[in-house]
């Protein structure tokens, strides 16, 4: 990981334009190839990113350092250093990933033995399929044999999805398994977090976990 504390301005060009006024942030480049740029505030939430795979091109203009990131659908992130306060690189080597707590792991344990409640003719490939920046919860396949990812999370969040985008990005680079769909799964998905799921084409699964464990004949709600 790079971390870099600078004062800059940061331009995005995509699907829409934004920009960032000069001040103090802080730059995150991370291993797997994601930018992102956080203030002093707002928790964990960047104030602009961009998400694997995508490339970053260090220059210069008039003068100024410049690092331009651009993803696979060419969209960019210009980062106009104008002061650099700190730069360091820093070896995490690999995370064992997040241990859930009893709900969540027992939520996937009882999703995996059912995975018909998802969708007749649905089967289960593995738990815990892994990756190169952690594991699915559940890799499946559906009645049409295409492959399935499945984050479950017991209140789904924003955070939640881009969790799964990262694991999709990488799944459908591997031939074997593309293309992969997505389904978000939790016991409560918060709006915001069901309004981005859908945008990126993520199916959203609204778990019931007294009837998935047999105490009622509705098992989950799919939107």
């Amino acid at each position: 990981m790079r971390l870099v504390i600078a004062r800059c301005s940061v331009d995005y060009a995509g699907r829409l334009t934004a920009h960032l006024a000069s001040a103090p942030r802080l730059i995150l480049v991370k291993a797997d190839g994601s930018v992102s740029i956080h203030a002093d505030d707002r928790a964990y939430k960047p104030l602009n990113w961009m998400s694997p795979p995508c490339t970053l091109k260090e220059g210069q203009k008039d003068g100024v350092d410049v690092w331009t990131v651009v993803n696979k659908a060419g969209e960019k992130l210009i980062i106009t250093l104008e002061e650099v306060m700190h730069d360091s690189s820093h070896e995490l080597g690999v995370d064992p990933g997040l241990v859930k707590d009893g709900v969540e792991a027992h939520l996937q344990e009882l999703l995996a033995d059912r995975m018909e409640t998802l969708g007749e003719g649905w089967s289960l490939i593995r738990r815990e399929f892994p990756t190169a920046i952690g594991p699915v919860d559940i890799l499946g396949r559906d009645a049409d044999g295409k492959t399935v990812a499945v984050e479950i999370k017991r209140r789904g969040e924003i955070d939640g999805v881009e969790q799964l985008t990262r694991y999709l990005e990488l799944l459908n680079r591997d031939p074997h398994l593309a293309p992969v769909k997505g389904v978000f799964a939790a016991q409560e998905i918060k709006p915001q977090a069901r309004v981005l799921a859908e945008d990126r084409g993520i199916q959203c699964a609204v778990l019931d976990y007294d009837a998935l464990r047999g105490i009622d004949d509705e098992k989950l709600r799919l939107f």
